[in-house]
Parts: structure tokens; sequence; C-alpha cells
């Protein structure tokens, strides 16, 4: 199919509606204004439509003009992008890139600047895997992300503070423990303790990772924060939860406890790049944005 008009003559329709004038249009596409006077006259009888009528001493688009730029305002939007996406391309940025996100983090810290990465970035998409333990040691030693967000940092893998995570020790209202107003580690070890599964190894994998006091006499194991959580509420035991977690929630079903000489403890997080030199330049935009965000937070 032969089309009767082409890009540059809708573009200079928009640029007329958008300066108002014939004129302030030619000094905005630096073209004369004979040129654009020319191109509107010739689009107006490929189309045997009027695009553009004078009032007073100003050159309007007519009804039938606005109505078609309007239409024609997305596919000049898509031609950009197409440019954009062109030179992103041309210029080597990964299709898709891969995060690892140990699950300590909050999540803000990720989704936010991800905001601003997209809207710089319309090329590459991005897969978010949730880590925890020895599975976030293996998606770093592994190179099977292009960065990963990590508690400690791993042995030969340069990292970056990336923030800290309380955690703090959390029941439902209405469980016992939240009834008293001292506690001691003493009366955690007679209640059931809810903990989070090694993400990283299967239940009958050897070199599962434990983290934390885990001395109670019957415990709960789950996949993630979310099963922890609603165990809590529901009254099954005790667990310790991210604090930003909790905070989020904002839900009166559940308590933190204060335990003597354990009331919370709090881990570091970094950000590393597990492929090294082999890092793509859009992994790496991604990075400095990270960093940057960490920074502001400080």
């Amino acid at each position: 199919m032969r089309l009767k008009s082409t890009l540059e003559q809708w573009l200079t329709l928009y640029e007329i509606e958008r300066a108002g004038s014939i004129q302030a249009a030619a000094t905005a596409l630096n073209k004369s204004h004979t040129t654009l006077i020319y191109a509107v006259k010739k689009l107006e009888s490929q189309l045997a439509v009027s695009l553009v009528e004078v009032q007073g001493r100003r050159a309007v688009l007519t009804e039938d003009g606005k109505s078609l730029l309007r239409r024609a305002t997305a596919m000049l939007e898509q031609a950009r992008e197409l440019e954009e996406i062109s030179e992103q391309l041309a210029k080597g940025f990964e299709s898709e890139i891969t995060i690892a996100v140990d699950h300590l983090c909050d999540l803000s810290w990720l989704y936010s600047p991800m905001a601003e990465f997209v809207a710089q970035n319309s090329t590459t998409s991005i897969q978010v895997v949730e880590t925890s333990l020895s599975k976030t040691t293996d998606m770093v030693v592994n190179e099977l992300a292009d960065m990963a967000i990590v508690n400690l940092p791993i042995t030969n893998y340069p990292a970056e503070a990336f923030g800290v995570t309380s955690m703090v020790p959390v029941v439902a209202a209405h469980h016992p423990l939240a009834l008293k107003d001292t506690l001691c580690l003493a009366d955690m070890s007679t209640t059931t303790q809810i903990v989070i599964r090694d993400l990283g190894r299967t239940l009958h994998q050897s070199g599962k990772q434990d983290v934390g006091w885990l001395k109670s006499r019957q415990r709960i194991t789950v996949d993630n924060f979310d099963h922890a959580f609603r165990a809590v509420e529901q009254g099954v035991g005790y667990c310790r939860l991210p604090e930003h977690l909790v905070q989020s929630r904002q839900n009166d079903s559940v308590v933190v406890l204060k335990v003597e000489n354990a009331d919370q403890y709090q881990v570091p997080l970094h950000l590393t790049l597990p492929k090294g030199a082999k890092t793509g330049p859009a992994a790496k935009n991604f990075y400095d944005i990270l960093l940057r965000s960490a920074s502001s937070r400080r």
C-alpha cells in the first residue's frame, strides 16, 4: 500500500498547531515560511481536505485538520520511540536484564528508581528474581543475574552499601505473648516460631543456610514474608519480619514484641554486579540510578 502522506508532513502540521502560527513553526523546524506553506498545500491536495485556514493574522487548523492531527500525533510519538529504541540498540543496550533481590530488601528501594530507568530506556525489559540465603549467593557466583541486591558481600565480588533492614519480632495481637509486659528468650523457646525457607536449596539438598535465633521447640517454615505475615496474623506463632514490611501493612492485628536483649537486629544490604566487566550498558545505567537513590536515603 502506497501512502499519500509522509511523517514529515504531519510533523509540519503538528508544529503549526503547537506553535500557533506558520512562522513560529518554521522557526521551530528550522525551515522557511514558504517551505511550510508549500508542505501544507501539498498535503491538502493529496488528501483533498482543507487543513489550515487564516483567522486574522494567524494560520490555524480547521476542524478537519484538528481531527486528523489527533490521530497523527500517536503516529509521530511512535516514530520518535522507534528512533529512541534504535539509538539505544545501536549503543548495545541489552534487550533484557535480570535483577536478583534479597527478600529482606524494601522493594520501594528498587521500584522507585526503576520508574526512572524505564522512563529513560524503552528497549530493556527487566526480570526481577526474589532470593534468600544460599539462592542469593548462587545467583551471584553463577552469574545468573546482571545485578544483585544481597545482604553480606559475597567473597571476591565488589559491593556497594545499599541500605539497612531492621528485623523485629511480631505476633498476633491476640497471641499469649502479646499480653506479657516483659519477654525473654526463654519465653520464645516455648512458642511456635515461623521461619523463612532457604530458597536456594530444596528440602532434601545439603548446604541450606540458617540465620538468626532458631531455638523454638516448634518451627513452621514458609517460602516468603507474605506467608509468614499471614501466619502471624492468624496466631500460628511469632516471627522476625522486616520492620518496613510491618509498618507498610499498618495492621492492628499484629504487634511488635519487646524482648530482653533481642528487640531487633539489623541486616545490611549491598549492591553488586555479578558479571563484572561483562556487565552491559543498560545494567550499568540502572546500577548507577540505584546507587544515587541509595545515597539520597542516607
